[in-house]
């Protein structure tokens, strides 16, 4: 199964080219252009991953959706994307797990997706194996496995992670190398 990521982004243009992007290179993508929308999608759906805009249709709607994202029980990675990034005082975005800044050469892109996958997911087995008590593995095991989408469950996908894992040195090479997304994103915010 595809690891899924919620796009979320007000300008249409950025949201169809960072859609086919993503699912040219294999991941489910799902959309939404609203913070309103996003945080629906995210109460009904799951997602290994949620990507949002940061000012949308106003300025606190991007950490509107950082918040739903956090509060989910499955606990998604989230990443903010903006064409201005945040000085370090500023409120918004502090919860985000990476703040990917526009224009973006799409192999990096890609190569932060990954790791950042990767990352979220080693964070959230550590986090799970700190609270496991004493012989209770199996049990807390199997209560883990519940909780995750069916996706990063199976062997194929852990497989799939490692892989990555071992691919983002090459990967981050390869992307000093390739062109940025279309000229639109220039513009954007």
């Amino acid at each position: 199964m595809k690891r899924r990521i919620l796009l979320v982004d007000d300008e249409v243009a950025i949201l169809l080219t960072l859609q086919a992007v993503l699912e040219i290179n294999g991941f489910e993508v799902e959309t939404a252009a609203s913070a309103r929308e996003a945080k629906l999608k995210i109460r009904n759906n799951q997602y290994h991953m949620v990507i949002t805009d940061m000012r949308m249709e106003s300025q606190s709607a991007g950490n509107d959706v950082v918040v739903a994202a956090r509060k989910s029980p499955y606990r998604p990675a989230v990443a903010l994307l903006t064409a201005f990034p945040l000085a370090d005082s500023d409120e918004g975005g502090q919860d985000a797990d990476e703040v990917l800044v526009k224009p973006m050469n799409t192999n990096d892109l890609l190569v932060q997706i990954e790791a950042l996958l990767v990352t979220h997911e080693d964070k959230k087995r550590r986090e799970a194996s700190a609270l496991q008590p004493a012989g209770g593995e199996a049990k807390a095991s199997s209560a883990k496995r519940a909780g995750r989408p069916k996706a990063l469950n199976s062997k194929k996908s852990l497989a799939a992670e490692s892989s990555a894992r071992k691919d983002v040195p090459a990967a981050r090479k390869a992307s000093k190398r390739a062109a940025p997304i279309g000229g639109k994103l220039a513009g954007a915010h």
